[in-house]
């Protein structure tokens, strides 16, 4: 929307707070005028997508163009890594290279995986410390597309937990074309869960506090390492396929 002060100077109303209502060229208060014919040629510029140089080649109207980009499929992507404040984005090419050489995830082939996680003395962490270190993210390559598989520890309410889920580098209607399963256990019992990955446009936070994942308690972790329950010894298995 476009603002103007008594004497007809414009400017945009985003602007208008960071000038504190005071028009930066007479310093009169700018008021809640409207500038309509301001307005109107900029309903009539036919613009690109700002993120063109990502490969979306559409054009719209002005303010069509702002409703676009807000969902536009080849905006760039956070960082998926969640074990630092990584503010990096970019198409998937880009972050799948950053996470192998930047935060030295270990990258994989093929849809099933079979990993073993190890800790030492998980009960003398304490929860905030313990919510840091333990965080473990492996990348896979499959059916053309790339997942991430998270494996870490947080707080549920004031109980300890390990949680294990699939995320999706891509969008959230690609991702439902997708389905994965996580397999935990030891001493003859396991644990099993089944779900869609979720699209990499959901943080990592938002993903973990909906518990969309196989959560496994800390006591039955630990049951589960066998030996004195001083190490945490959990064997991850699972699968990813594509919906039929």
């Amino acid at each position: 929307m476009s603002m103007q002060c008594p004497n007809g100077h414009t400017l945009c109303s985003e602007c208008k707070s960071r000038v504190n209502n005071r028009c930066p060229t007479c310093r009169y208060e700018l008021g809640n005028i409207r500038c309509l014919a301001l307005e109107k040629v900029a309903a009539s510029l036919e613009l690109p997508c700002k993120y063109q140089s990502y490969g979306c080649q559409e054009i719209f109207p002005y303010y069509s163009n702002l409703k676009h980009e807000a969902q536009c499929t080849f905006r760039p992507y956070n960082c998926p890594y969640a074990g630092s404040e990584c503010k990096v984005v970019g198409d998937i090419p880009f972050l799948v290279a950053h996470l192998r050489d930047e935060h030295k995830v270990d990258m994989h082939d093929g849809f099933a995986f079979n990993h073993r996680y190890v800790k030492s003395n998980p009960l003398e962490v304490e929860n905030a410390t313990w919510m840091l270190t333990l965080y473990h993210l492996q990348v896979f390559n499959c059916f053309g597309k790339y997942f991430c598989l998270h494996f870490e520890a947080f707080q549920l309410g004031k109980a300890p937990v390990y949680i294990a889920f699939l995320r999706f580098m891509g969008e959230d209607t690609e991702a439902k074309n997708f389905k994965y399963s996580l397999e935990v256990g030891g001493n003859g019992r396991k644990l099993t869960w089944q779900g869609v990955p979720r699209s990499i446009r959901d943080s990592h936070r938002k993903v973990r506090e909906s518990h969309d994942g196989l959560i496994i308690q800390r006591s039955m972790a630990l049951f589960f390492s066998g030996s004195d329950r001083k190490e945490l010894k959990l064997r991850l298995t699972g699968r990813i396929w594509k919906d039929q």
